[in-house]
């Protein structure tokens, strides 16, 4: 590995991003994307008691999928990194207790994806043969943990994001044919006093901009250097601010920049007001859609930088700002 300027590493070795997965829920199976993830849920509860147990199984069958896809002995997988955004990563741990890998269980909240996927990578250059990335989130047990119970039908405002039901997996491995994962830049925590828990576009774009202008400076490479930009999540509402916040540093990202929480739902066709969140989101848009363009050669190089909101409910409930955080990594051929 080479570090370059302040946060970023190059792997000398890229390693190859070998096999992903993904299963979505029901509102997921409504939006432009379905036809790209390998299992849509009719339900949300998926044959259990409850959410949290649906999310577990969630993740746990996602995991399954894409090692029976990658053709892969479980035992030939060296280490797995998994997080969610419920307490104490339940989702992970209790979903994946029976794996029987070495686990690393994560939280970047939004973010945990793209950062579960950044340290696979180092584990591969640094010698590891195979890694297990995965992620999940879910629209019932994260509204139930960090703001109203369901059955309260809270009205939500217009800024507010939809958290995806759904998880994403990708195996890692040192050697393969690519995509390969060339660069990964970690982001630093920036909080710029947000506190509107319905507002995580907002919160979470500074983090985004902060990553973005880094990974330039540090790479020496421009916008137009990526056929795609991909954000997740931001929502419609912070994909225009970190436009606007680029172009005002300097660097025009309106061609070839999208959002994961924009792509996953039809926002006037599914009510979804802001597009989607949660570690889901850019899961699942990468591990079913992105994937299958980059395989096709549709993209070659892609930037694709997570972002996640490092508050819960006991920090929101005292009056704390959000804080947010965006790590990125380069996927190219």
């Amino acid at each position: 590995m080479k570090k370059l300027g302040k946060q970023t590493i190059k792997f000398d070795t890229p390693p190859t991003i070998l096999e992903t997965a993904s299963i979505v829920g029901p509102k997921e199976a409504d939006g432009p994307l379905a036809k790209y993830f390998d299992k849509c849920l009719e339900d949300e509860f998926w044959g259990e008691k409850t959410w949290e147990k649906a999310e577990s199984k969630i993740i746990k069958e996602t995991v399954n999928t894409v090692i029976g896809k990658s053709g892969i002995a479980t035992s030939d997988i060296e280490y797995c990194f998994a997080g969610d955004l419920l307490n104490q990563c339940i989702s992970s741990s209790f979903g994946l207790r029976e794996l029987n890998i070495p686990f690393f269980g994560i939280f970047g909240a939004c973010s945990t994806f793209v950062e579960g996927l950044s340290l696979a990578a180092v584990f591969c250059e640094g010698g590891i043969k195979k890694v297990l990335c995965a992620a999940s989130s879910h629209f019932c047990s994260a509204e139930k943990q960090f703001r109203f119970p369901l059955e309260l039908g809270n009205q939500r405002p217009p800024t507010s994001q939809w958290t995806v039901t759904g998880a994403g997996s990708a195996i890692i491995s040192s050697t393969g044919e690519g995509p390969y994962i060339t660069t990964m830049t970690t982001g630093k925590i920036v909080d710029m006093g947000i506190k509107d828990g319905n507002n995580m576009g907002a919160a979470m774009a500074p983090a985004a901009l902060d990553t973005l202008i880094t990974h330039f400076h540090d790479t020496g490479r421009s916008p137009n250097y990526y056929d795609a930009i991909i954000t997740g999540d931001l929502g419609h509402i912070g994909k225009e601010i970190l436009t606007e916040l680029a172009q005002d540093k300097g660097f025009n990202i309106k061609s070839n920049y999208n959002d994961c929480g924009v792509l996953i739902f039809d926002k006037d066709q599914q009510d979804t007001h802001s597009g989607g969140s949660g570690c889901g989101c850019c899961g699942s848009v990468f591990s079913g859609y992105l994937y299958e363009q980059m395989k096709n050669r549709k993209i070659k190089r892609l930037l694709l930088m997570a972002t996640g909101a490092l508050m819960n409910a006991t920090s929101s409930q005292q009056g704390e700002s959000i804080p947010g955080i965006a790590h990125a990594i380069s996927i190219e051929f």
